[in-house]
């Protein structure tokens, strides 16, 4: 018995594959059916390639987009937000006192624009401080930040 795949079978597969990435988001699989939509390429040009031409180009094809994938255009996107790495992205901020530390409680300090998500943080500082003094901060410890008058 001798399997006849058509180009539209390649595409439905490659496409197959590609929708399943949104289930199994690895971005593996997307390069497989990409390579699937590659041989349908190939038989919409030349209908007459046999069937284990068609699996091998299917193989190098994908193999080639993941290759691609992994070493030229992944690491290219990583991430250089400051996103997780809180100490670094909040050291050297200023901010204003709007209550000055006591004996019993916390400071407050006030940003012009959000740190981490907040324009007002507790804080503790080494130094005397007053209302509408401005702070440099030094480093954070948990919710509160360790500032210096400077």
């Amino acid at each position: 018995m001798e399997v006849t795949l058509l180009y539209w079978h390649w595409l439905v597969f490659g496409m197959l594959l590609m929708a399943a990435e949104m289930f199994i988001p690895s971005f593996t699989i997307f390069w497989f059916g990409l390579g699937g939509i590659v041989v349908a390429g190939l038989l919409g040009i030349n209908p007459d390639i046999a069937v284990s031409w068609q699996l091998f180009c299917w193989a190098a094809a994908s193999s080639v987009f993941a290759l691609l994938w992994f070493k030229l255009l992944r690491p290219k996107m990583t991430d250089r937000t400051k996103a997780g790495i809180a100490r670094e992205a909040i050291s050297g901020e200023s901010g204003q006192v709007i209550k000055a530390p006591t004996e019993h409680s916390r400071g407050i300090v006030r940003f012009t624009t959000p740190v981490l998500g907040d324009d007002e943080w507790e804080f503790i500082c080494s130094t005397e401080v007053v209302l509408g003094d401005r702070i440099f901060v030094k480093e954070l410890s948990g919710n509160t930040l360790l500032v210096d008058k400077r």
